[in-house]
């Protein structure tokens, strides 16, 4: 009988937390929420947080996982807690836009990156881009053991190369633009806002670690502690990353950068080969953060498949690498296709708000699962009454500050999530007529 392998052990559990979560932004462009909130104390408050919510919805997921230690991760939740349709949903715009839109877009910027050793054009970008997703989509096919190894290998080198920037910053000393060019605090409700969406976007992916469920070592222990341990890891490193670009520069020229890590060097150094540096360090941690997505990905196709919910060839597993190789296959497919069409980002901007709408009915399911017969979870969030309010709350302000902001965008990103609802229905009944 094919079954998945277990190899994912605590180390490479939270290395896939950590490496999914750092990408290219931190380094790259913190300038919006800088840009929103002109304050120094006020944007590491942000920067905590945006670290203090993910740290709540991480345990939320914690104990669902310890409950319901499944492939599939927040797919089986919501079909548990809710209903098969809700489940769908969360995998239908996942496939189409949300988690192959993510790997396209962080293979592009890995591509625009390649570029600064290289001249590409544009469709030599786009060339590289599908090359990363392949070779990566390559390795998650030959073995989840394989695929956690490199993910653990990127995830200590982005992290070494996140401290090796505090410590130059602080080393150095703070700089003299710095101390003169502080504006003047501006913080109002909507750009705080406005700056928590751009920090909660940067923080982006923790949850994918509970896809690879049964692939992982004792799940209802090993995962609650990945995801604890990664979201605190990664507050930290932000926090400290945001303290040093503000100790080395200026509010003002944090706020305009577009490559604040490489700027904070040259301010340090005076130049030289730095900016290369740091445009290699960006090329592997996206690396990193591609390889994890593509990782997590093919767990909820193969969950959806396994229930009758898409093509029975979908929930195949490799008899030789146990792995979902057909949907990791498919989800590369369609990763490239975005890629060559230039259509990644259009989707997926549309569709990204949606993700706190499913979030947030996952804090609210505690509520009532805690009361429900057979609901016994491994690990329980404790004092989830508050913290589930305070994170519904704040996913609720998040969803309806992007309606109110861009109502033609959202709607369109709504009614592509329920397009899957006559797709749903059409499958139910398939099903229902086989098993007749």
């Amino acid at each position: 009988m094919n079954e998945l392998r277990r190899s994912i052990g605590l180390v490479r559990a939270t290395a896939i937390v950590v490496g999914i979560i750092i990408g290219a932004s931190i380094f790259v462009q913190p300038s919006q929420v800088t840009g929103a909130i002109s304050s120094e104390t006020g944007v590491l408050g942000v920067w905590l947080m945006a670290g203090l919510l993910t740290l709540i919805g991480a345990l939320v997921i914690a104990e669902l996982s310890s409950a319901w230690p499944q492939t599939g991760g927040v797919y089986v939740f919501l079909k548990n807690a809710y209903s098969p349709v809700v489940g769908f949903l969360w995998g239908w715009a996942m496939f189409w836009t949300m988690h192959t839109g993510i790997v396209a877009i962080i293979a592009m910027v890995c591509a625009r990156y390649v570029g600064s050793f290289i001249e590409l054009s544009d469709t030599g970008i786009r060339v590289v881009a599908i090359v990363a997703v392949a070779v990566l989509s390559a390795v998650n096919y030959v073995g989840v053991k394989q695929a956690s190894a490199v993910q653990a290998t990127l995830t200590l080198i982005k992290v070494a190369a996140c401290i090796l920037i505090v410590g130059m910053a602080f080393l150095a000393g703070g700089s003299p633009a710095a101390a003169a060019g502080t504006a003047m605090p501006n913080v109002t409700l909507p750009r705080i806002v406005t700056a928590m969406i751009a920090g909660l976007f940067a923080f982006g992916g923790w949850h994918m670690v509970s896809y690879s469920a049964e692939e992982t070592i004792n799940p209802t222990k090993t995962i609650p502690r990945a995801l604890v341990l990664g979201t605190l890891t990664v507050t930290v490193l932000y926090v400290a990353l945001n303290a040093s670009y503000l100790h080395v520069l200026s509010v003002d020229q944090v706020s305009k950068s577009t490559r604040v890590a490489a700027d904070l060097a040259d301010a340090v150094f005076h130049g030289g080969n730095w900016a290369r540096i740091v445009s290699f360090f960006v090329i592997l941690s996206t690396l990193g953060a591609a390889n994890g997505v593509i990782l997590a990905g093919p767990r909820v196709y193969l969950a959806m498949a396994q229930d009758g919910m898409l093509f029975k060839q979908i929930a195949h597993i490799h008899p030789v690498f146990r792995t979902p190789s057909r949907a990791v296959v498919l989800q590369g497919i369609w990763a490239a296709v975005l890629i060559a069409t230039n259509s990644y980002r259009t989707l997926f901007t549309r569709v990204v708000y949606t993700e706190w709408i499913f979030f947030a009915m996952l804090a609210g399911a505690l509520y009532f699962l805690r009361r429900r017969a057979g609901y016994a979870p491994a690990y329980r969030f404790p004092g989830f009454r508050v913290w589930c309010a305070i994170f519904v709350a704040s996913s609720a302000t998040i969803v309806i500050t992007e309606i109110v902001t861009k109502p033609q965008e959202t709607g369109t990103g709504l009614l592509l999530v329920l397009s899957g609802l006559p797709v749903y229905y059409f499958w139910s009944r398939k099903r229902l007529t086989f098993r007749s």
